[in-house]
């Protein structure tokens, strides 16, 4: 039923697994190193068609000051920081208190309710581009990084409803009625009995959320248009001249725009990678 470890297979086996998994690791990675060299290339090399080859020259420092000389990057990036951080808060936030209710409450409309909260992650996401515009325009927050913010909050709630749902229904229901059998509020149990046992999935989240929001490009071209609100995913087409594509200011602008959620999965691998696999071995 499971795929055999590969310590248990032929020797032949194994030394064609050896061979097989560095190269296509590479062709894996090949576009990200494709780009990352791309970032240290200079103008007259892009111009001479020079793609692949290796660089004639390393003009790393002059790339990676250009995008922040020639264009707002800075600002792109604290947009996105403006963007990410209160949607990571806000659907964390919202998530939890939802998934304790439907994962610890009874009702007769349970399933309805849960089915509601999820039903938005099945509806292509190009379709709601129309209203979803019209509704900010009609708020006043279109072209904002708050209008933004909470459309996220929005969307990713119901994703993250379904994983902190699932996460509470596993917990042991017994740490509920003794509590409530000393006499415990029902806040208190949220906050001082489930919440400490969800830091796992909090962390989980909050990786994968932050990951989402950040590199989203089709929203923030869709609801944002200036410079002042953009996030670094719709501001990195700045760095295009009016007439040649600057592709080594892009590279290394998109480098740049990567560094934030890798950092934030190295800094919260620990927690991400328990997060996921808690009651795995169940």
């Amino acid at each position: 039923m499971f795929p055999q470890p590969i310590e248990k297979s032929a020797p032949s086996v194994q030394i064609m697994y050896k061979i097989a998994l560095p190269i296509v690791l590479i062709f894996w990675l090949l576009p990200l190193i494709a780009v990352a060299v791309t970032s240290v290339r200079s103008a007259g090399d892009i111009t001479a068609g020079n793609y692949w080859g290796w660089p004639t020259s390393f003009n790393m420092i002059e790339n990676y000051t250009a995008v922040f000389t020639n264009s707002p990057l800075g600002h792109y990036i604290f947009n996105s920081f403006k963007v990410t951080i209160p949607t990571v808060i806000g659907t964390i936030a919202l998530s939890c208190m939802t998934g304790f209710a439907l994962g610890i409450y009874k009702f007769k409309s349970n399933m309805l309710v849960f089915f509601m909260f999820i039903a938005g992650n099945f509806i292509p996401f190009q379709i709601l581009m129309v209203p979803v515009r019209d509704l900010t325009l009609s708020l006043g927050m279109y072209n904002t990084t708050t209008g933004l913010a909470l459309f996220h909050i929005a969307f990713q709630t119901g994703f993250c409803t379904l994983f902190m749902r699932n996460f509470i229904k596993a917990l042991p229901f017994d740490l509920i009625e003794v509590a409530r059998v000393e006499g415990v509020s029902e806040f208190q149990i949220f906050w001082y009995v489930v919440m400490p046992l969800m830091k796992p999935a909090i962390a989980a989240l909050s990786v994968l959320v932050f990951t989402f929001i950040w590199n989203d490009y089709f929203w923030a071209t869709v609801l944002t248009q200036s410079p002042d609100t953009q996030p670094v995913t719709a501001g990195i087409a700045s760095l295009n001249g009016q007439w040649v594509s600057a592709w080594h200011l892009i590279s290394a602008g998109s480098m740049l725009a990567a560094m934030p959620p890798v950092l934030m999965f190295f800094a919260m691998q620990k927690h991400f990678i328990a997060g996921l696999t808690l009651g795995a071995v169940k």
